[in-house]
């Protein structure tokens, strides 16, 4: 009997199909990329292609473009794996709803939402299964590291942490300021915090590696 999966196999599976990971990193931020520039140049893409201009202003082309990438980039990672990234997958479905929102009413206010959901959604997601005694981080950076059980249990629970406190940022901003400013701090301001978080983490990622413990010692 064939087993078919739809989603990725847990990272202790040996059937689990690796991803070169500069692709994966491409595959998850390349439709982030494509939102902040075609809000930047929003106009510009109106002028050229009047059907994108039929939509709106700015926001609601990145809006649909952002959901062109996402459904391109979850393709390119289902012809590479025959199975979808959970976490991805997760994101997409909140991209397509609350994208859908946004055009069909007419609205800033759904789309700006979406990281709010988002990582709410994540930190409920892991910080649930640590509830249930699964580390569920592990199906994000198996391909970078090799951590043992309680590793992986620490390191999931301060990222569970941290998507609240981007949920909580992204409120804010959205609330308190501009378009504008509300999709640079989404597009730069997410990622260099979300860098330095990682890499706070590296202690305690060197202190559980099973990288650095050989057979027999």
């Amino acid at each position: 009997m064939t087993d078919k999966t739809i989603f990725e196999r847990d990272p202790s599976d040996p059937k689990r199909k690796a991803v070169n990971p500069l692709l994966k990193l491409v595959l998850e931020l390349g439709p982030l990329m494509v939102f902040f520039f075609a809000n930047a140049r929003g106009e510009w893409l109106a002028e050229r292609l009047p059907a994108l201009g039929s939509l709106g202003g700015p926001l609601f082309i990145a809006t649909a473009l952002f959901m062109v990438a996402t459904a391109l980039a979850l393709s390119a990672s289902w012809l590479l794996t025959r199975t979808l990234p959970i976490m991805p997958l997760v994101s997409g479905v909140v991209v397509f709803v609350f994208g859908a929102l946004t055009l069909y009413l007419h609205s800033e206010i759904f789309i700006k939402m979406k990281p709010t959901i988002v990582n709410t959604l994540f930190a409920a997601v892991l910080l649930g299964g640590l509830a249930f005694g699964k580390s569920l981080l592990g199906y994000v950076f198996d391909s970078a590291f090799k951590l043992d059980a309680e590793g992986w249990r620490k390191l999931t629970l301060r990222w569970g942490l941290f998507f609240i406190f981007l949920a909580v940022a992204n409120e804010v901003v959205w609330r308190s300021f501009s378009t504008d400013a509300w999709v640079a701090f989404k597009v730069w301001g997410i990622m260099p915090i979300t860098l330095i978080f990682t890499m706070s983490q590296m202690p305690l990622i060197m202190r559980h590696s099973l990288e650095e413990k050989q057979p027999g010692e």
